[in-house]
């Protein structure tokens, strides 16, 4: 009777999951680590693949300038309304905290009114460029999962690079560019993220959309995050298994959603026109009232709980992982190489728990190891064939798929995500014309190297030149243009090509 009511119930179950499938309750799979379920043996844990919920990541983030004096108030100082540049009766006062403007006013929870903000100092030292970098980091690696917005209480800035960094701010790299003028700014075409696909999602765009001067509604900046998941899950973001499988099989695009730091880049403040109006510096400044991160921390699919505790996000690890973000197995659990987990097979996943290492085991749990060493033989029976130079193993892993090593991807790993090559396995470009573009008139030769104008360096072709040796003029936030005659710039040019060339052909 029993056994008969159990089979009812778990009939009713498999009918209503089946019903269920095609909402987003589905994917609540992916916020519970383990289940227990029925076998022969009893009741016993199921592990599959989790993370932690999406949050406002704004509250645990710290903030620095630079420079670090350039908030407005010390000393005092007046400045122009938003909307009305010639009312410049404002007052900034650090000491007084009704007219201060601190840097943590961005983070601040508020209502519609009164507005709080941070501010920046005037353009009082016009013509040298007002320039802030503002740097929000987190210590923790985490996954972005809806668009960045940034409100700005100023006019939005004629030109802003918003950058990112995945090693805890030693490297950075662009997000976006945001100019008024595109090309006269960063030398590139404007384009939005409706001009992307599939296949130039990861192209960093310059776009002209936010950056209008004083104008009504021209306060908001946004990146879009979401946007760019439409391109695999829908417009309306309803085949999440079209994206999770994209974010498990390709690691590009999985990093280019995770971040440790952001920073913003403030270079030219909102002028509302061709030139700056010399006798009314007061109104060219910048204000932010508000940022916001979506997100949540990356524990590699082993964590659904992540904890604030002494100032910092630690993922409280399953399936037998440890570290911060659950990136290896503990001790005396590496019977196997650690894995991430994974989204597939959809939608529960598989967990890829770390087993027991050999030697931890005792004469006990040998029965245990034995039902672990048969269950990979049975995973392993059928070969994978995997190509050497692109799988990270030349065998099938347990769930029976091949583990493609950075830059490959296909059945076999023997194909090439954009923006790599291959040449004894694939190898990431350098630039080509899809995904990595020279930047600031640079040329890309054979994926290998961005040629840049005499002005630019970088791999990318993406800092100015004077900016290594601090000799940049007052203009070096408008772009410097290249020096130098165009007939010695183009026999350099050929000259560099010519050796390039002669390097390859003694390589092979």
């Amino acid at each position: 009777m029993y056994l008969s009511r159990f089979l009812s119930i778990h009939a009713l179950w498999v009918t209503v999951s089946s019903v269920m499938q095609p909402y987003p309750l589905v994917w609540g799979h992916y916020d519970v680590c383990k289940t227990q379920i029925y076998t022969e043996e009893g009741k016993v844990w199921d592990y599959m693949a989790c993370q932690p919920e999406s949050m406002d990541m704004t509250k645990y983030l710290k903030v620095k300038l630079d420079p670090p004096d350039i908030t407005c108030g010390d000393p005092p100082e007046t400045f122009c309304a938003m909307g009305n540049p010639y009312m410049c009766n404002n007052e900034c006062d650090a000491s007084t905290p009704e007219l201060a403007h601190p840097p943590e006013l961005m983070f601040d929870f508020e209502g519609r009114h009164p507005s709080t903000f941070w501010q920046s100092a005037t353009w009082k030292e016009y013509p040298k460029p007002l320039q802030v970098n503002i740097t929000l980091s987190w210590s923790k690696t985490i996954e972005l999962t809806d668009n960045i917005v940034i409100t700005f209480e100023s006019g939005r800035p004629d030109q802003m690079i918003l950058e990112k960094s995945l090693d805890y701010g030693r490297t950075w790299q662009p997000y976006q560019y945001y100019a008024t003028d595109c090309l006269d700014a960063f030398h590139m075409d404007p384009k939005s993220v409706k001009d992307l696909s599939q296949h130039t999602v990861l192209e960093i765009i310059c776009t002209e959309e936010y950056s209008t001067g004083y104008m009504t509604n021209s306060k908001i900046i946004h990146f879009e995050i979401k946007d760019r998941f439409a391109f695999f899950a829908g417009p309306r973001l309803r085949n999440m298994a079209s994206l999770y499988g994209q974010l498990d099989t390709t690691k590009k695009l999985r990093d280019f959603f995770t971040i440790t730091d952001l920073r913003i880049r403030l270079l030219r403040p909102a002028t509302g026109e061709i030139f700056v109006d010399e006798q009314h510096l007061a109104r060219y400044f910048y204000a932010i009232s508000d940022v916001k991160v979506h997100g949540r921390c990356k524990c590699n699919l082993h964590a659904t709980v992540c904890v604030f505790d002494n100032s910092k996000l630690t993922c409280e690890c399953e399936h037998n992982t440890t570290g911060p973000d659950c990136g290896k197995c503990k001790k005396n659990y590496q019977g196997r190489p650690w894995s991430p987990g994974s989204y597939l097979p959809i939608p529960k996943g598989t967990a890829n728990t770390c087993i027991p290492s050999i030697s931890s085991i005792g004469i006990a749990p040998k029965l245990a190891l034995s039902t672990v060493s048969s269950v990979q033989v049975a995973n392993h029976k059928r070969e994978c064939y995997c190509n050497p130079l692109g799988s990270i193993h030349d065998r099938c892993n347990g769930s029976g798929f091949c583990e493609c090593k950075t830059g490959t991807t296909g059945p076999k790993c023997d194909e090439c995500l954009p923006g790599n090559s291959w040449h004894y396995g694939c190898q990431p470009n350098v630039c080509d014309n899809e995904l990595l573009h020279c930047q600031n008139g640079g040329t890309c030769h054979n994926n290998v190297r961005c040629l840049c104008p005499a002005a630019y360096t970088g791999i990318l072709c993406e800092k100015l030149r004077c900016e290594e040796v601090g000799s940049c003029g007052s203009d070096s936030g408008q772009g410097a243009r290249p020096q130098g005659s165009p007939e010695l710039l183009l026999l350099l040019l050929l000259l560099l090509t010519a050796l390039l060339g002669t390097a390859s052909s003694l390589a092979f």
